[in-house]
Parts: structure tokens; sequence; C-alpha cells
């Protein structure tokens, strides 16, 4: 959004305010511009793909990865910012700034005066600089871009102030990225030239009573209209906020069933105590202890009688041993006898 006419004044200062919010990991820019032809050099372009300009150029945006940041950008028209390699290194001024969900409303103030050029933050000095001198005729203007996770820029005031006088122009309803709307500044001459102050006297003819009423019940009307828009738009956030509280808080029966679940379990441990606390459990103990020791000393007994029996039931029979010598040496005997036998029949043969 641009103004439609030209600052007149050399010497001004820019009450902005905004506040931007969306998703965790959201992105998106916000630019003031002070230029010669906004309209024609920049529209609605951001500082990334904006080609030649003359003028400023603020800019607020998560660059730098430290959760946002203020930086100030300045063109005498010869450099083409859109085909630059890195147009992060022609910022003359910055600070650090997280503006991001932060519930209310951010107020950033650009002011130009006879010793420089300083941009504030939140009543904050963010940067300054006595080697900048701005000339007038120049065009206001705000725009903003979005990425792919796009941030919600909302515009509450945007005042242009001078030494006399301000003008002040209320959004209209909240500014969704890209903003588009036309900002109209007031100077001091076209704001005397809507109502002048002057004598009762010196109105003498109906036409100018009438002339005069007219003008300032339409400035009236046009105030009590910006009025009521704010006031709708203010209804319309509680309305939206109240919504959105309601929709976390719990139900009736929610609550309910967590109290029944919590007298129940009240209930079990409070039974479970009784339980513990009313019956005596050392007769129990006395019978495991009695039953371990029976065992024990009937094992010890029985272990020697076992152990012998299974000795003497596995070991091999004196008997059986005796016969089976004697067999065998019957066996080597008469295969004895009977090797002498042949041995003593055989043919002699002499040499």
């Amino acid at each position: 959004m641009w103004t439609e006419t030209r600052s007149s004044q050399s010497e001004w200062t820019v009450d902005f305010e905004f506040r931007a919010g969306g998703p965790e990991h959201g992105g998106g820019n916000l630019q003031l511009w002070y230029t010669r032809d906004g309209q024609v050099e920049v529209g609605t372009s951001s500082v990334y793909t904006v080609g030649k300009f003359d003028g400023l150029a603020l800019i607020i945006d998560m660059h730098g990865g430290r959760g946002g940041g203020v930086r100030g950008f300045l063109n005498d028209g010869s450099t083409d910012y859109k085909s630059h390699h890195h147009v992060e290194a022609l910022a003359f001024g910055h600070c650090d700034y997280a503006y991001r969900n932060l519930g209310r409303p951010s107020r950033i103030q650009l002011k130009q005066d006879s010793t420089g050029l300083e941009v504030s933050v939140d009543e904050q000095r963010c940067f300054r600089s006595d080697k900048i001198k701005l000339p007038s005729d120049n065009y206001f203007g705000v725009t903003a871009a979005s990425s792919e996770t796009p941030d919600s820029f909302e515009v509450f005031k945007f005042i242009v102030k001078t030494t006399t006088s301000y003008a002040r122009e209320e959004p209209r309803k909240q500014q969704v990225i890209p903003p588009i709307a036309k900002v109209e500044e007031v100077t001091p001459d076209s704001a005397s030239e809507k109502v002048k102050d002057s004598e009762a006297s010196s109105i003498k003819s109906q036409d100018a009573q009438f002339a005069d009423l007219h003008n300032r019940l339409q400035l009236m009307s046009h105030s009590m209209d910006n009025l009521f828009r704010e006031l709708t738009r203010s209804s319309s956030l509680a309305q939206a906020r109240q919504s959105e509280m309601q929709s976390t808080l719990l139900t009736k029966d929610h609550v309910k069933a967590l109290e029944d679940r919590l007298q129940k379990i009240e209930s079990s441990v409070t039974q479970l105590r009784k339980d513990v606390n009313s019956k005596d459990y050392t007769g129990h103990f006395n019978d495991i202890h009695t039953s371990l020791k029976t065992g024990h000393d009937n094992l010890l007994a029985s272990l020697p009688d076992t152990v012998g029996h299974v000795i003497s039931s596995r070991s091999p029979r004196t008997g059986f041993l005796v016969g089976l010598v004697v067999v065998s040496q019957v066996v080597l005997a008469g295969a004895y006898v009977l090797y002498k036998r042949r041995r003593a029949n055989a043919p002699k043969k002499y040499l």
C-alpha cells in the first residue's frame, strides 16, 4: 500500500504498528518504503525482488536465524537489488528483534530531522546515522512477501507526523500477505484545506455557513466511521480469542469422568490400606517357615540312605566276576592241551 501524495516535508516521523503471527516455522517479510516513485519502482516487491529504486527500505524479517530483525537499506537508483548476489551486505544498519507471535502489536518509529535518521523499535533505539539525509517529495509505502509457510501481518497504525501536524490512516481490515491498499498522507496544507478554523463572524452568507457545517459534519462522520470499524475489528478479535479459549477448556462431561475415575482409584487405595492394616500375616509366615524347615530336615535324613542304595544297586556282582575268571582259565588250559597234542603228532623233519 502506498500514499497517493508525496511528502512535502524534509523532517518527519513515521509511527508504524503491526503484529505478525503464524506457525512455528513460518516466514515472510514486511517492508516500509520511502522512495521517489514507489508505485512504479517498487509496486508490491520486496527488497529481494525489487529492481532499481531511489530511496529507503526498512525490512522486518527472520534473516540470520536469530528470531527476527530490522534492517535498513539505501539506494540511489544505481543498484539493481533483484540481480545482486548478496543483498544482505547492502544493509547500512540493523538490530535483532523477535517480532513473531508476541500477542501484541509491535511499534516501529522511523524519524528524520536535522541530526540524521533514527529507527526505534518498541521505544528502544535500533540504529541511527547522522550521515543520512533523505530528500522530500517521496512516497511512503508498505509491502509484504510470503514464503511457503506464510506469516500473517496485521497493520494497526500508520502515521506520518511533521513539525506542526500529522496524517493518520487506520487500516480498514486485517492485512494478510500480500497487503495491497492505499494509504493517504495528509500534509499540513491538505489538512487545513479540509477544515479551516475561522471566526464565526467571518462566515456571513448562508452558503458559507452551510459549506462549513457540511465539511465539519463530514469530518465527524469519517471519524465515527473509523471508530466503528476499529470497534468492530476489536470485537471480532475478542470473539475469536474467546472461541479459541473455549475450545481448549474441558467440558463438564470430561470433568465428571475424571472425577469418577479419581473416586474409584481413591476407593481402591482406601480398601487396600484397610486390608493391610486389619489382617495379621504372622501366622502365614510361621507356617511357611515350619514347612521349609521340615523339608530341609527330611532331605538331610534320607540323603545318606538314598546315596548308599544307589551305589549298591549300580555296582557289579562278585559271583559273576569269579565265574568269568574260572571259565576263561579253563578255556585257556584246553587250548594249550590241544596245541601240545597237535605238535606231538606232527611229522618230524631231519636234516
